[in-house]
C-alpha cells in the first residue's frame, strides 16, 4: 500500500506528464505553423517531386486531421469528423487556410488535454486505434512523436522544394 508521500509523487509525475505533453504539442504545432509561414513561394507548399511524395500542405492537413480526431474528438468531445483520404488528395490549399486550421487545432489540443488528470493517462484510450487497445498516455506520446516526425518532413520539404 503506497504511503501518502508516494501518492503525492505519483500525482506529481502524472501531472508533469500531462503538462509536458501540452508543452510539446504547443511547441511542435507552433513550429509547424512557422514552417508553413516560412515558405517563400506559397505554391511550393503543395508541390512534390520524385523523392518527396507528400507535399507539406498534405502533411499539414494530415496532422490537423490526426490531432483533431484522436485528441479533439475522443478526448475533447468536439464531434470532429475526419476525412483521411482528403488529407492526402486535396491540392493547392491556400496558406491562410492552413494557418487558420493550425490555430484552431492548437486550441483544440490545449482545451482537450487540459481536461485530463493523473488517472486519465492510465485509462484505456476510448477507441481501438491499433490491433490492441492502448492507454491514453501511450497514445498521446505516440501522437506527439507522430507530429514531430511529420514536422521534420515538412522542414525538409521546405528547404528542398522552396529553393527550386
Amino acid at each position: 500500500m503506497p504511503l501518502a508521500g508516494d501518492l503525492i509523487m505519483i500525482y506529481s509525475i502524472s501531472y508533469m506528464v500531462i503538462e509536458n505533453l501540452i508543452i510539446l504539442f504547443n511547441r511542435d504545432l507552433n513550429k509547424l505553423y512557422n514552417e508553413i509561414k516560412l515558405y517563400q513561394n506559397e505554391e511550393a507548399i503543395c508541390k512534390t517531386d520524385k523523392q518527396i511524395l507528400n507535399s507539406a500542405g498534405n502533411l499539414c492537413l494530415h496532422l490537423i486531421g490526426n490531432l483533431n480526431t484522436y485528441i479533439g474528438k475522443e478526448i475533447g468531445n468536439t464531434g470532429y469528423e475526419r476525412n483521411r483520404p482528403l488529407e492526402f488528395s486535396l491540392k493547392n490549399i491556400p496558406r491562410p487556410g492552413l494557418l487558420e486550421m493550425l490555430k484552431q487545432t492548437i486550441d483544440v489540443v490545449n482545451i482537450s488535454l487540459e481536461k485530463l488528470d493523473d488517472k486519465s493517462l492510465e485509462t484505456q484510450y476510448p477507441v481501438l486505434v491499433f490491433e490492441e487497445k492502448t492507454s491514453m498516455g501511450y497514445l498521446l506520446m505516440l501522437l506527439a512523436t507522430h507530429l514531430t516526425y511529420h514536422l521534420g518532413q515538412i522542414n525538409y520539404h521546405r528547404r528542398i522544394i522552396d529553393d527550386k
